[in-house]
């Protein structure tokens, strides 16, 4: 886990990493957070049967997850504040193949209530990544309050 050389960003990706670690769809579709920086964040998951849709490739729900989750992780990051997807625009460039797709979204302009964050999605295969996914989302950022207002997991 990187601090990105940010002794005040220590806490806040323990808190993300911690509360990613409560998404029960993170464990269902068997994603891991496998980067964090202030304002980035990498998610990647392994192929798996289940994942897949009736041609062999990822499905893209899966694809459609992985930017929802790791845009959203991104701004949560960039301001240490919790946040929610407000919208996004996803674009399937190529059909997902390959042992695993890793998603990197990176914040384009970290607003004080919604962050724009920028996500692409590589496939891998046999080492090599090709461009599968890019996208485009707007994050609402939530104050203490709003956050306090989300009910807890049962």
């Amino acid at each position: 886990m990187s601090t990105n050389n940010d002794p005040d960003f220590a806490p806040i990706a323990t808190r993300i990493r911690d509360n990613v670690g409560r998404q029960g769809f993170m464990t269902h579709i068997g994603a891991e957070l496998s980067e964090l920086t202030r304002g980035t964040c990498t998610l990647e998951v392994d192929r798996r049967p289940e994942l897949l849709q009736q041609n062999g490739l990822f499905h893209g729900g899966v694809t459609a997850f992985l930017v929802d989750n790791a845009t959203t992780i991104a701004a949560a990051a960039s301001r240490g504040q919790s946040a929610l997807t407000a919208e996004y625009k996803l674009n399937l460039l190529s059909p997902a193949t390959g042992e695993r797709l890793i998603c990197r979204a990176r914040v384009i302009k970290p607003g004080r209530q919604v962050a724009v964050v920028a996500a692409d999605v590589f496939c891998v295969t046999d080492g090599i990544e090709k461009h599968t996914a890019t996208a485009l989302a707007s994050i609402a950022m939530l104050d203490e309050k709003a956050a306090a207002r989300i009910p807890s997991p049962a």
